[in-house]
């Protein structure tokens, strides 16, 4: 691992942790930089792989939460429904990706695809900010199972690079009657399997093509991106309560734009 690798594997893990869980695309992120410093890694292996240093933060910030579900899951019918919620959230993306995933990347995995869709995601965000949409739901735990379901067909569309799984999530669940809060904290919950599903298969399609000097990159993106994506979460759903995603969706139009510049005065 040379100086140099090092340094564009923790700014990518950086890039990871920061942008996971808000609605501007961290996959997107990490190929318009990738492309831009000359990063590549087998089948944009190391991009997924980091991501678990990113469902650490989660789990580490929901630890809580999710034990009291756990414990509470023999005796607490609402418990139980709301697990088999998030499961029957995650079934279309284990569905398209368990199928379709090399197909995404040999297909979709395209610098201008991102840009394009960073500026389109961010004109969705603005308008779905500026809308008075019906609150029906300002629980997760009140979420019927028709409802995440919807939501998860949502969540599928963030297996175009530059849609943000997140964004997809939170503005399905928006569609569907949610607050802001629950929408964002919705999200959070359905990132844990959605991201340790995609996680393991990567691993397992993957694992025999890496060296030990990605094996080195990743642990090192794992700790950045562990560390950046802990910063976030604990900040995020206070933000978005107050503030609303106004700030994520001109970052996205922003970004796209000056991707679209780069793309064409660099290539």
């Amino acid at each position: 691992m040379d100086p140099a690798s090092i340094g564009k594997a923790v700014l990518l893990a950086l890039v990871e942790g920061a942008t996971e869980f808000i609605p501007v695309s961290s996959t997107g992120h990490q190929l318009l930089v990738g492309h831009f410093i000359g990063f590549h890694s087998p089948n944009n292996t190391f991009e997924v792989l980091i991501q678990l240093g990113a469902i650490l933060a989660i789990l580490l910030v929901y630890f809580r939460r999710l034990l009291g579900i756990a414990t509470a899951l023999p005796s607490d019918p609402k418990a139980r429904r709301f697990v088999l919620g998030i499961l029957v959230a995650f079934l279309p993306a284990a569905i398209i990706g368990g199928l379709f995933s090399k197909l995404i990347k040999a297909y979709l995995f395209n610098p201008w695809i991102v840009c394009a869709t960073l500026v389109a995601g961010g004109l969705v965000l603005l308008v779905i900010d500026d809308t008075d949409l019906e609150v029906k739901k300002t629980d997760v735990y009140d979420f019927s199972l028709p409802m995440d379901l919807k939501i998860g067909i949502f969540q599928c569309l963030a297996m175009i690079p530059g849609v943000s799984r997140s964004g997809a999530t939170i503005v399905g669940a928006m569609l569907m009657g949610a607050d802001k809060r629950s929408a964002t904290e919705f999200s959070f919950y359905l990132a844990m399997p959605t991201m340790a599903g995609a996680f393991a298969k990567d691993l397992l399609d993957n694992y025999k093509y890496l060296s030990s000097n990605d094996v080195g990159l990743i642990v090192i993106g794992f700790i950045v991106s562990f560390i950046s994506a802990l910063f976030v979460v604990r900040v995020l759903l206070d933000y978005v309560s107050r503030h609303g995603f106004w700030l994520f969706a001109w970052w996205r139009i922003i970004v796209g734009a000056l991707g679209f510049a780069g793309l064409i005065i660099l290539g």
